[in-house]
């Protein structure tokens, strides 16, 4: 297995700039996930990394070694697809051989290599089937099983688990993340999905319009996003944003937010006149009498938790609370805020404010 380095990596289509000048480095064995919305550019720099296509400019090491120039069959990895790409006409043990029989291995290393992946893999029953009868799931680990089987220095996976079911695909999730345990592989993965995201990587690096927003561990970037598109990418319900402009006056812990006094973590010296407020569902608190109110417009029953939506002077806001703390549609209700949950974004450039409260969590890598 290797550590996985990228500099500067740039991609363009004609006058289209699909990855502007990424950066970010794998540690060898992480699990990594590259997530962001469709078009953002993830699938292109997994594939510039694998060597599926060349870089307009930047440089990609594995292992220490620049392969930016070289071809997919130089570089030593191992690529999943979302849609298996199996040979249909070979049962599950000739797939996953393949690779080595192209290779030249001889016949006792070759059954030694699969009946190795058949055991990690737990398909042992399968072995002698067609793959045309296999469920997905099966399917899957087979896909896996002939990139496993060639002991590549990375394996980077293109949404492998895109094509299954909902349960399924969170039961094949927990399952791959045991496998790369048990492997202690690099693996490089992309994902549209925020949840499959948090569950699975060591790392995350999110992307927008070819742009790396944030890089970071999951619970890092989740606590502390960098960017306003981070905070409504990442949550379920995302981060509510309230919004303030005009006189706005931070000094020291606290912020006048039209006259209500609320204490957020910005410095002293960010004397700024346009900033959102970044508050998490699940920190927001109901409170008698504080300054800041909300009117209740909608309450979403979630089994033990509820979601309630409240409307503010800045901007609707919704709270995750137990779901046997009453709130009822039109009740005026106070909340408040955890200072030390809140982030601050210049509502101009969408950029979190880097605090001495957060300022070591935005920064660290």
């Amino acid at each position: 297995m290797a550590q996985i380095r990228i500099e500067n990596l740039r991609k363009d289509f004609g006058a289209f700039n699909a990855v502007k000048s990424s950066s970010f480095t794998v540690e060898n064995g992480e699990f990594f996930m590259l997530l962001g919305p469709s078009g953002c550019g993830k699938t292109t720099t997994l594939r510039m990394m694998a060597g599926l296509e060349l870089p307009t400019s930047g440089e990609i090491y594995i292992g220490g070694e620049e392969v930016g120039m070289k071809r997919a069959s130089e570089r030593d990895i191992a690529f999943v697809f979302q849609m298996f790409a199996l040979y249909p006409h070979m049962n599950v043990r000739k797939n996953i051989s393949y690779p080595l029989v192209s290779q030249g291995l001889n016949k006792a290393e070759v059954a030694s290599r699969v009946a190795e992946v058949a055991k990690i893999l737990r398909i042992e029953n399968i072995l002698d089937k067609p793959v045309g009868g296999l469920s997905g799931g099966d399917r899957q680990r087979v896909a896996l099983g002939r990139a496993i089987v060639r002991k590549p220095k990375a394996f980077f996976m293109d949404e492998p688990l895109g094509a299954l079911d909902a349960e399924f695909r969170e039961h094949m999730a927990e399952e791959l993340r045991a496998l790369h345990d048990r492997m202690g592989a690099t693996t490089v993965y992309v994902t549209h999905d925020q949840l499959e995201a948090m569950q699975m990587g060591d790392k995350i690096v999110v992307m927008n319009h070819g742009v790396v927003e944030q890089f970071g561990k999951p619970q890092q970037i989740y606590d502390w996003p960098a960017t306003k598109f981070v905070a409504k990418f990442i949550g379920s319900p995302p981060m509510n944003f309230l919004e303030f402009d005009g006189a706005i006056d931070i000094g020291g812990d606290e912020v006048n937010l039209s006259g209500t006094s609320v204490k957020v973590p910005v410095s002293r010296d960010k004397r700024l006149g346009k900033l959102a407020l970044g508050v998490r569902p699940e920190h927001v608190r109901f409170k008698d009498g504080a300054a800041l109110a909300g009117r209740v417009i909608a309450v979403e029953y979630l089994g033990t938790t509820q979601i309630v939506t409240l409307e503010t002077p800045h901007g609707d806001i919704k709270a995750r609370t137990p779901s046997n703390q009453a709130a009822r549609v039109d009740e005026l209700i106070g909340l408040e805020f955890d200072a030390r949950t809140l982030t601050v974004f210049d509502s101009i450039s969408g950029k979190a404010l880097v605090s001495e409260a957060n300022e070591g969590v935005l920064r660290r890598g």
